[in-house]
Formats: structure tokens, C-alpha cells, sequence
């Protein structure tokens, strides 16, 4: 069922606006390479993270152990995702997409140019900038293309799947410049190149805006006056925030005020976890939903399920796959080492080749009446999960510092996470468009990154267990939760199917 008019949604756009590739509104193309140069930005420097944080204070690093490593990375992997809410909840009630991607590129960009400067007050003041930004541009972007599709159906899941092709091309590119640069030459001049990605990324942003149409405008029937109050709320509130955290960093910096970054990332999960349940219950008992939006919202709330159990998995990525590749893969080619951020690569590349692919499949099936459902779908990404760790784990049987093994046990894993990420993410984005209660699209989007946000700080958890346990164990413990998840998820998908009955 295809929503009302709200706030981000549009009319159909006009005959002249779907010239553009595939036949797909000219509008896409734009936010494609927005959210391109975006994860150019994001990528870029998180191939470098983990590396720069574990890095001898002699190699340009921080000197930190594995476990605070892992813990700051959970925390800020998940952090980005998580104020994907409150992102999405700008974009709804104050700003409207269009100026909340705009206004988050800018933050993020301040981010990577503040992690530039070679100081620990400016990487942790980076850190948190980026966060901000991310928080605004990340849900309110893939909002906005299905702003370009009002009919949904097929088509939509189609352009959502171009669209992670450009999430990917940015993907491959962050590591493969920004890697080079802090591997070889400077961590920080990668995360200056970070940030100058994220400058290319607002300009054609702002260029390109004309083929937007109306999509990502604010639209909304409340009186002014109690916009104009809102918005008074939200800027007093948003500045208390603010000076509470920079007291805040100063307490910490300053050592009068000892934190323990493991138990703060335990804490905060459990935050989460809390946090969205409430919110879930909140819409389904006080949201004023008719009987189908909660059959829907029951979809949302497993999806969630399923997808933070994937991100679990998959973001180790940038953690202890990244650091498996630094330690334990032998990465000569020839006579020259190739730079272990090059190695995450492997699964945007593999994005870029399959996913016009799988867009096609996914329409191909669709017209003739044969199309697996989103939670079918889900089940067989945790199966592809699954079967990369399962590789990685034989093949962490062999490894150890003073015998490395090949590259390509990575790269088969890497391919079959690919595989199962083809299967989840881009369907999953579609379908929080599809399944969204009226005038809730954005909050919905905030709520598939939540799910991210879990999963990115399990992965942070994990990959800090590495102080305590080997590769081997780790990723044999993830092998057997995946295919646990994707073998109930298999089960209870012809339930969860009827229950999206009428989402388009």
C-alpha cells in the first residue's frame, strides 16, 4: 500500500525526470554518487581505523591494545548507525530530507579534516563529528530514492540495488586511495582524503538537485506556529547536548574521569537493544496504526532481528578480518607487500559486478510471479554469512604469525558474505520504504540502521575477544550463530510473508 502525501513524499515524477540510466529517474544518479563519495569518506577511513588505533606511537599510531581498538571501533561504527534515528526524525518533523543530507555531508566532512590534524583531542572530536553527520545523511539519502519511485513494486527494489552499487563503488575506492595514503605514506593524509571525498560528494550534491524534483522536500500539514516550536525544542536541546559532551571530553582527557571503553560498549548495547524495544512498542501500542501497519511493523521488528545478527558478522570486516589480513595473511605480490586495507576491496568490487545482477534477477522473478520474499531472502544472507566464516575458519587452522597463509581464504570469504549482502541489505532498505507506517519513512530507515548499529557493536565486541582467544574460536563462534539465524529465519519466512500482505 502505498502511502498518503507526507513529509519526503512526492507525485510521480514527470516524463522528462526518467531519462536517465536504465530508465530510472534522472534523480538517482545524483544520489548515487552523493552516497558514493559519502561511503568514499566512511570507508575510506575505517580501513584505516583499527590499523592507525593498533599501530606503534613510533608507526604514527596510537599504541592502543586490541581490546580498547575494538571497543572504540564498536563504538563508533555503531554510534554512526544509531543516530540514524534521530536523523531520520529531523528529516520528518524539522528539516525535510533534502536539507538533513546536505547539513550531515558538511558535519562528516568537518570530521575527516579534524582526524587530519595529528592530535588525540582532534581524532576522538573527528570521531564524534562524523557520527553527527552520518546520523543525518545516511537514512534521509536512501529515503529519498524511494521518494523517486511512489508507484514501489519491482521497479523500486531495482533502483535501491544501482543505488548499493554506488555505496560500493565508493566502498571500493575509500580503501584502495585512502589506504594507499595512511599505509604508506601518513594515516592522517588518509584521512584527509576522506574528508576531500566527502567535499566532491556535497558539490555534485548541490548541482545535481534539479533532477531531485520534489523529493526530500519538507511537506507538512502542522500549524507553523508549532513547527517553529519544534524546531526552538530541538536547538535548545540539541546545544545542551553539546556543551554536556565537550565537559564531557574534557573530563575524560583531562583523567578526571576514568571510563573503561569495554564496559562502555557492553553498556551501550544493551542501550540499544532497550532503546529500540521501547520504541517498538511504542508505535505498536501509541502510534496510532491501523491492524495492517502492525501486521507490518511485526515484519519490521524481525527483520531487525535478522539483520543485526548479520552485521554481527559482516562488519568484522573492518576488525578482526582486517587485522587477521594485517597479522595473518600473506599479502606478497612478488616482491612487493600489498597494503593490508587493499584486502576489503574484495567485497565492494564483487558488489559492483553482481548487484545489477541480482537487480535484475530480483525484477526478472518479480514479472513472472516467482519472486522470494524479503524474510526468504534474508535467510539465505545469513546462509552466505555463514559460509564465509566457515571458510575463514579452516583456513585460520593454518595461520599464525610466521606462517601466513593465502589471500585467497579471504577472498573466498569475502565472496560469499558478498553473496549473502546482495540477499539482505539492498532488499532490506527497500523493504523499511515498503512496510513504513504513514508519515514514519525516515524514522523506519533509522530503525533498519539501528539494527546496523547493534551489529557494528557486536563486531567491535568480538573482534576485541581477540586479546583473549584466537581467530580460529572467534570466527567458528560466528560461523555457528549465522546459520542458527539463517536456518529459524528459513523456517518462520512463509509466516512473516503473509504478514507484509498489502506493502508495495
Amino acid at each position: 500500500m502505498t502511502p498518503p502525501a507526507t513529509p519526503g513524499a512526492v507525485a510521480a515524477p514527470t516524463q522528462h525526470s526518467r531519462f536517465g540510466l536504465g530508465g530510472h529517474p534522472r534523480g538517482l544518479m545524483t544520489l548515487f554518487f552523493t552516497e558514493m563519495w559519502e561511503r568514499f569518506s566512511y570507508y575510506g577511513m575505517r580501513a584505516l581505523l583499527v590499523l592507525f588505533m593498533t599501530a606503534s606511537l613510533s608507526g604514527g599510531g596510537l599504541g592502543m591494545d586490541i581490546g580498547s581498538a575494538g571497543a572504540i571501533y564498536g563504538l563508533y561504527t555503531s554510534m554512526v548507525y544509531l543516530l540514524s534515528l534521530p536523523g531520520g526524525w529531523v528529516a520528518d518533523k524539522l528539516w525535510g530530507q533534502r536539507k538533513a543530507v546536505f547539513v550531515g555531508g558538511c558535519i562528516i566532512a568537518a570530521g575527516h579534516f579534524s582526524m587530519a590534524i595529528p592530535l588525540v583531542p582532534t581524532f576522538y572530536l573527528g570521531l564524534t563529528l562524523i557520527v553527527l553527520g552520518t546520523g543525518l545523511l545516511k537514512p534521509n539519502v536512501s529515503a529519498m530514492v524511494a521518494d523517486l519511485y511512489p508507484e514501489g513494486g519491482a521497479r523500486r527494489d531495482a533502483g535501491f540495488s544501482i543505488f548499493y552499487m554506488g555505496i560500493n563503488l565508493g566502498a571500493f575506492m575509500g580503501p584502495l586511495l585512502c589506504g594507499f595514503l595512511g599505509e604508506r605514506y601518513n594515516f592522517h593524509l588518509g584521512f584527509s582524503l576522506a574528508g576531500i571525498g566527502m567535499v566532491l560528494g556535497l558539490t555534485q550534491y548541490r548541482l545535481g538537485a534539479r533532477h531531485l524534483q520534489h523529493a526530500g522536500e519538507f511537506r507538512s500539514e502542522e500549524p507553523a506556529q508549532v513547527l517553529a516550536q519544534r524546531g526552538r525544542t530541538f536547538y535548545l536541546v540539541t546545544g545542551a547536548l553539546v556543551a554536556l559532551a565537550v565537559l564531557f571530553g574534557f573530563l575524560v582527557y583531562s583523567g578526571a574521569l576514568a571510563i573503561n571503553l569495554p564496559t562502555v560498549a557492553e553498556q551501550l548495547g544493551w542501550g540499544i537493544a532497550i532503546l529500540s524495544g521501547g520504541f517498538f512498542l511504542y508505535l505498536f501500542a501509541a502510534g496510532g496504526l491501523d491492524a495492517t501497519e502492525k501486521k507490518h511493523l511485526l515484519v519490521i521488528v524481525w527483520l531487525y532481528l535478522l539483520a543485526t545478527v548479520f552485521w554481527y558478522g559482516y562488519e568484522q570486516a573492518g576488525s578482526s578480518l582486517n587485522l587477521f589480513a594485517r597479522d595473518l595473511t600473506n599479502r606478497m605480490i612478488g616482491g612487493w607487500e600489498m597494503p593490508t586495507s587493499w584486502l576489503q576491496d574484495v567485497n565492494p568490487i564483487l558488489i559492483i559486478i553482481f548487484a545489477p545482477l541480482f537487480g535484475s534477477l530480483w525484477t526478472w522473478l518479480a514479472s513472472r510471479k516467482i519472486g522470494a520474499s524479503a524474510p526468504f531472502k534474508f535467510a539465505f544472507g545469513l546462509f552466505g554469512l555463514a559460509a564465509g566464516f566457515a571458510v575463514i575458519t579452516w583456513g585460520a587452522v593454518y595461520a599464525s604469525p610466521d606462517n601466513r597463509v593465502s589471500m585467497n581464504w579471504l577472498t573466498v570469504t569475502y565472496f560469499l558474505h558478498t553473496v549473502g549482502e546482495l540477499c539482505l541489505s539492498p532488499v532490506g532498505l527497500s523493504s523499511m520504504t515498503k512496510l513504513a507506517p504513514r508519515g514514519r519513512v525516515g524514522q523506519m530507515m533509522g530503525v533498519w540502521f539501528i539494527a546496523a548499529a547493534l551489529g557494528n557493536l557486536m563486531a567491535g565486541r568480538a573482534a576485541g575477544s581477540l586479546a583473549v582467544m584466537t581467530s580460529h574460536d572467534l570466527f567458528l563462534r560466528v560461523t555457528w550463530i549465522a546459520a542458527i539465524a539463517g536456518a529459524v529465519a528459513l523456517a518462520v519466512s512463509p509466516i512473516i510473508s503473509r504478514l507484509s500482505t498489502g506493502a508495495e
